[in-house]
């Protein structure tokens, strides 16, 4: 935390409070940046109304406190909120508090859409760890918002969209670890799985035994990184590497690629590939302009 405090401290110093707007063309983005900035002195807020964008806020330096519902949530060093579109809610500085604070708010048509697809679907709470690069990027947002003459907003745009995806593989929820750790642990694992996953005796045990976990856990954990079961993982895992082999001129028949990618019957082979990828491996061949000899 200390290392946190001296870094935050390092990036406010001489700053004053700063606010950017951004300007759109006639046609508006699907994910834009509406605001962004940082306060070293961050003043009291209330809107019984909520905000009308999206309100990433978070502390760099001090605590602040937030009142929503009639529950109040601190948000010290290493720690942001996420607000929803006109969510009522009120914060201010802990009582003999100096609070400073970085935000992004922004909107978009696919705003809400690709929240959810992060598994973020209402006003949520979360914190980091201090090696996170989520402060990092937000920081390098501001400073690129300080020096470039982004008129369209693409640029803040493509960052905001890194920025997101930052929050959803290092932000930790309620007490539990971040996509990130989940995939510490899978680690060693999923390097193993890049070199055996040609062999098809391969089974959820064997993959358990790997890490030392039980099966249950093991597919609690990929759930928890990958959205699927250990298993799932593998036959995807299959899936590119056949194509892999396929889109690169591999002249390999199709029975050999099936079993170079875990099957023993091509003909298992090709129904996977086909609820897969909906087509044949034949028919992927001449998509890439590539036949068999």
């Amino acid at each position: 935390m200390e290392q946190i405090i001296e870094r935050n401290k390092g990036f406010i110093d001489g700053q004053q409070r700063s606010r950017y707007m951004f300007t759109l063309g006639e046609y508006e983005l699907p994910l834009y940046v509406d605001s962004i900035g940082i306060n070293p002195d961050q003043e009291a807020v209330d809107r019984t109304k909520g905000y009308p964008c999206f309100h990433w806020l978070q502390t760099i330096e001090g605590e602040g406190e937030f009142e929503l519902n009639g529950i109040k949530y601190s948000l010290p060093p290493g720690n942001g909120s996420l607000l929803f579109p006109d969510v009522p809610h009120f914060y201010a500085a802990k009582p003999g508090k100096k609070w400073s604070t970085m935000y992004v708010t922004f909107g978009g048509v696919l705003a809400a859409s690709m929240l959810a697809s992060l598994g973020i679907r209402q006003t949520e709470w979360l914190n980091w760890n201090e090696d996170a690069p989520i402060t990092s990027q937000l920081e390098s947002m501001i400073e690129q918002a300080q020096h470039d003459e982004d008129r369209t907003g693409l640029n803040a745009s493509a960052q905001l969209y890194r920025f997101l995806t930052m929050i959803k593989i290092y932000g930790q929820k309620g007490g539990r670890s971040s996509v990130f750790q989940h995939l510490e642990k899978l680690d060693p694992l999923l390097h193993w799985l890049d070199y055996h996953y040609g062999d098809p005796d391969i089974s959820l045990t064997d993959m358990a035994e790997q890490l030392g976990i039980s099966s249950r856990y093991l597919n609690s954990l990929f759930r928890q990184a990958f959205g699927i079961t250990a298993y799932a993982y593998l036959i995807r895992l299959r899936m590119i590497k056949s194509k892999e082999m396929m889109s690169l001129g591999d002249k390999r028949s199709i029975k050999e690629i099936a079993q170079l990618s875990g099957y023993r019957d091509p003909s298992h082979f090709i129904a996977a590939f086909g609820k897969a990828e909906g087509i044949t491996p034949e028919q992927f061949r001449k998509l890439h302009g590539l036949t068999t000899t």
